[in-house]
Order: structure tokens, then C-alpha cells, then sequence
């Protein structure tokens, strides 16, 4: 079996590629496996160009047969030009909680009525091979931003993301539920 390493120290994203990718014929392994994730400053201008940072820094410390898998993500939100985009970890600013972040896109969205705030959930992943070579894969869950919040599950902006063709946020839904319908299974 392939040994895919993730370059993220954040479990929660380990654990969904291994489920995402169970049936692959990869064994998924976190970045602990090289030691862990080391610190990189993602200053790309893009997703796939911040999913590259992470995965090339990863893919100088794992083992040479490894495969290197790495993704950037976030919301974009139509009224918003694409914000928060790229910076939708830090939208706040720098070490802002998920709760600030959720609360400044809300405040920016307050005078939004529903049918203008189109939103989607964007991912990029990295995939770099034992060879070096590097490909680029991308998808999205599009959706809305909801007025009043629903749910416990999830992180971040789940409580107020409703998927489309879906009447309740990313945070009523169960993982199970919730994977196959994410940018990043959409990207696999």
C-alpha cells in the first residue's frame, strides 16, 4: 500500500482524508509521521499556490517513496467580492477565534437578504508524487450564508453555511453526512 502523508497538523483534516480516501489503496498518515508539520508562512496569492507551500515543505522532510498530499481552503462569499477567501482562517486577523471570524462576516453580511448571499466552500489540493512531480486538483460546495446560526457539529463556519439543495447548516450534519458533500471530497 502507498503511504499518503497530510501536510496539516490539524487531525480533524487527517481524519477526513482517510475517510475520503479509504477505498484508494493509500494508507493516510499525518505529518507527526516526519516529525510534524513544519511552520510555513502561506503567503500565496491563491489556494493551490498556499496548498504548494505546505506541501513542498512536508515533501523535504518525508521519506522519499512517500506521496505528499496538502490542501487550503475557505469560504468565499459572493456579496463579498470572494471574501473572506484565502484569509478566511485569519479574516478577524491574525489568531482570531473561529467565532470572531463567523461574527465579522456576519456583521459585514447583516444588511444582506438571503437570495445575496451566495456562498461556497472552496478547496485546493497539492498532490506531490515520489517523483516530485506536483498536481493540482480543485473543488467547492456551493451554498448560502443562513441569518440565524443552527447546529453544534463542525467548526468555523458551519454553523451558518448551508449547502445548496440543503435547508440547514454544515453544523446539523454529522461527518458522514457532511464528507461527501465537502470541497475537499469534492476535490478527491
Amino acid at each position: 500500500m502507498k503511504q499518503l502523508i497530510v501536510a496539516s497538523g490539524n487531525a480533524h483534516k487527517v481524519k477526513e482524508f482517510d475517510g475520503l480516501l479509504e477505498a484508494s489503496g493509500f494508507e493516510v498518515f499525518s505529518a507527526k509521521v516526519c516529525g510534524g508539520m513544519p511552520d510555513v508562512l502561506e503567503d500565496g496569492d491563491t489556494f493551490g499556490a498556499n496548498a504548494r507551500i505546505k506541501a513542498l515543505a512536508l515533501r523535504a522532510l518525508a521519506p522519499k517513496d512517500a506521496w505528499i498530499v496538502s490542501d487550503d481552503s475557505g469560504l468565499e462569499v459572493d456579496a463579498l467580492g470572494g471574501a473572506p477567501g484565502i484569509h478566511s482562517a485569519r479574516y478577524a486577523g491574525e489568531g482570531a477565534s473561529d467565532l470572531h471570524n463567523l461574527n465579522k462576516l456576519l456583521l459585514e453580511l447583516e444588511e444582506q437578504a438571503v437570495a445575496n448571499r451566495a456562498a461556497r466552500f472552496r478547496c485546493a489540493l497539492c498532490l506531490i508524487d515520489p517523483s516530485g512531480r506536483e498536481q493540482f486538483f480543485d473543488g467547492a460546495c456551493e451554498g448560502r450564508i443562513a441569518k440565524a446560526p443552527a447546529g453544534a457539529a463542525g467548526f468555523g463556519y458551519d454553523p451558518r453555511f448551508v449547502p445548496q439543495g440543503d435547508s440547514g447548516p454544515f453544523a446539523e450534519r454529522v461527518d458522514s453526512v457532511k464528507r461527501p458533500l465537502s470541497q475537499r471530497a469534492s476535490a478527491i
